[in-house]
């Protein structure tokens, strides 16, 4: 029999064989008799399987036939521990050590900052990121979570004459289709209904649709198409049926922002690049001819205060730009015009699974999307004035406009009410001003990049869709202001995120296969880590039943499960409870409620994880409450609570 090994099988697995024993060790407590009997009996049923996993194998072939550099991003890589990036980081600093420093300093950890960490690193360059809280814990994580062109921009490019508006959405396009490429199992395409209630309207909404496809070209989506009044009736069926006289459906992108952000940053670390949440910059430092050098930081999680030395800083802080721009100089003008963005979170049962609603003429003029996601509905619109904030609330007022603008669009039938609110969230958008224009009272449309007379570097404005783009202008920016030497070009474009490498649309039957875990799990195991849900899957508890056999829920009513919550804290630098429920999981975002009722169990085991204390515990627990109040859990569903 041995005969029908060839060499490649026997070789993957001795590789699966070595990965096993290695996890096996590192990833279970070595202190715990009682957990490495339950992983010796889980092993006993899953390791025959795993040695000779088709995707493992697969995942691992795939990787070795990408360039020579993309290698690290196969299902086998495994980051370094926040301690040793964080020894990295206070290397750079020591006295006689300067000349390792880095090559850039970026400070920033959303997507702006994550996606110009990778594309500085890709280049071989020397990298560093600090954020003062978490990845994705600013704005990147609280968008409407599409990755769009910006069909409104179209209209505005027609109706104006504006080239400008015309040049974003062309560029937006192309980045949309990048999107897809490199995160395939996390981004998708998604159809989107235009409902018309005015005959004239039809050739308009026609036209635009068929110019938004025509203007991706080659890169462009599935084809736009119309309906009549009973097919829209048919597709969207909590439609008003009154004077509707058909819809216009086209394409789109949409995305799980927070776990794409998580994504850039493991794809960073995995080039090289020493990227560390919870670190905040303190102040600026500059060498003797008062150009930017680096930073001081301080660990927000102990207190500890080191340098950074860098050849170049870059600012990538969002609508908190102006903050950094003044440790540079104190008496330079706000650049940042914050505007909020709110939305609301509504139960799956308000909209069709795979169809978004678009609603392009509401009743104060601003747009709304009304978009299935993770499971749920959101509906939400943006760009309304606000005071900049760390956390941001939704204001009642506009939940109640949404509501509102909802109930026009739905049948009368439909009672859309208060308590259906399960989620709110505000983000601010960081809409800015250039300060090297000559009308300093325009804001800036696309993104803008700044690089002040002390060489620091700030880039701001922009959206999720056109990240990569940013990023790319930004390093090409420093390396020309900064003289550095990469060792090639951008190539952002056709590198694969953490996770797309042994992905495949029908990766969660195999899952279910080996690991007997319940089909939704599986699917958002799947769709939320791609090839790194394996390496969750492997650590999945016994549920105790016969099926679903591995794999306990947070919560019964969503597919998050425990072994998320490990992976988080030792694969993906989950260091606070929040980290956990809004950006590893999604689950604050979808209901704050049952988020509430699960923050025990969840706290259980990150203790048992991190070694907390009863004190951390209860600081933990109480931050957690304090974060829902923002995503509108009403104060007092907190009372009572401990």
């Amino acid at each position: 029999m041995w005969k029908t090994f060839t060499k490649k099988r026997v070789a993957y697995a001795s590789i699966a064989f070595v990965v096993g024993g290695v996890s096996t060790y590192y990833f279970y407590p070595r202190d715990s008799r009682r957990i490495r009997r339950q992983q010796t009996q889980r092993l006993s049923i899953i390791k025959p399987q795993l040695l000779v996993s088709e995707t493992y194998a697969d995942a691992y072939n795939q990787a070795k036939s990408e360039t020579s550099s993309d290698n690290e991003l196969h299902t086998l890589w495994v980051p370094p521990s926040r301690k040793e990036m964080l020894n990295s980081l206070k290397n750079s600093g020591k006295e006689g050590l300067q000349e390792k420093g880095f090559d850039l300093l970026i400070i920033g950890g959303g997507a702006t900052g994550t996606g110009t960490a990778l594309d500085a690193a890709t280049r071989g360059l020397k990298v560093a990121l600090v954020e003062r809280d978490d990845f994705s814990s600013g704005t990147s994580s609280r968008s409407t979570k599409l990755v769009h062109g910006g069909v409104r921009y179209l209209e505005k490019a027609f109706k104006e004459l504006d080239y400008g508006q015309y040049k974003l959405v062309k560029e937006a396009l192309h980045e949309r289709a990048t999107f897809l490429h490199i995160a395939p199992y996390i981004s998708y395409q998604l159809p989107i209904l235009l409902p018309i209630y005015k005959w004239w309207q039809v050739p308009y909404f026609w036209v635009g649709s068929k110019a938004y496809d025509f203007l991706a070209g080659s890169e462009a989506m599935d084809s736009s198409y119309f309906l009549s009044s009973n097919k829209a009736i048919e597709a969207f069926p909590w439609l008003k049926k009154e004077k509707l006289v058909g819809a216009m459906v086209y394409y789109d992108g949409q995305h799980n922002d927070a776990r794409m952000n998580v994504a850039l940053a493991l794809s960073a670390v995995s080039h090289g690049a020493v990227v560390v949440n919870h670190v905040e910059v303190l102040r600026l430092l500059k060498d003797d001819d008062g150009k930017v050098n680096g930073a001081r930081v301080r660990d927000n999680l102990n207190g500890n205060e080191w340098d950074i030395k860098a050849k170049g800083v870059i600012n990538a802080t969002g609508a908190f730009t102006d903050s950094i721009r003044s440790m540079d100089n104190p008496r330079c003008d706000n650049i940042v015009a914050p505007s909020a963005g709110v939305h609301v979170v509504l139960p799956n049962y308000y909209s069709p699974r795979k169809m978004g609603m678009i609603d392009p003429s509401t009743s104060d003029g601003r747009v709304i999307f009304f978009l299935p996601w993770e499971g749920s509905t959101i509906a939400g619109t943006t760009d309304s004035p606000t005071e900049l904030t760390y956390s941001p609330m939704p204001k009642e007022e506009e939940i109640q406009w949404i509501l509102k603008e909802i109930r026009t669009y739905l049948s009368p039938d439909i009672e859309v009410r208060r308590s259906d609110v399960r989620a709110a969230w505000s983000g601010i958008r960081p809409l800015v001003r250039d300060p090297g224009a000559k009308n300093t009272s325009e804001l800036v449309r696309s993104h803008m990049i700044n690089v002040s007379p002390s060489n620091l570097i700030t880039i701001a404005g922009g959206k999720w869709t056109t990240y990569r783009n940013m990023a790319e202008e930004t390093v090409d920016t420093a390396i020309k202001v900064l003289g550095l030497k990469p060792l090639n070009e951008c190539r952002t474009e056709k590198i694969k995120l953490i996770g797309s490498h042994g992905y495949s649309p029908t990766m969660f039957i195999k899952l279910i296969q080996q690991f007997k875990l319940d089909t939704e799990v599986a699917q958002h195991l799947a769709n939320s880590y791609g090839d790194r849900g394996w390496a969750v899957a492997a650590l999945a508890r016994p549920t105790g039943m016969s099926w679903p056999a591995f794999g306990r829920r947070l919560n019964p009513i969503y597919p998050y499960i425990e072994a998320e919550v490990l992976y988080a804290v030792r694969r993906e630098f989950a260091c606070t409870l929040v980290d956990v429920i809004a950006r590893r999981t999604r689950l604050a975002f979808l209901d704050v409620q049952a988020t509430l009722e699960s923050l025990p169990h969840i706290i259980e085991i990150m203790s048992k994880e991190l070694g907390w204390s009863s004190e951390q515990e209860k600081r933990e627990y109480t931050q957690a409450v304090e974060f829902l109040c923002t995503m509108g859990l009403p104060p007092q569903k907190t009372k009572g609570k401990s």
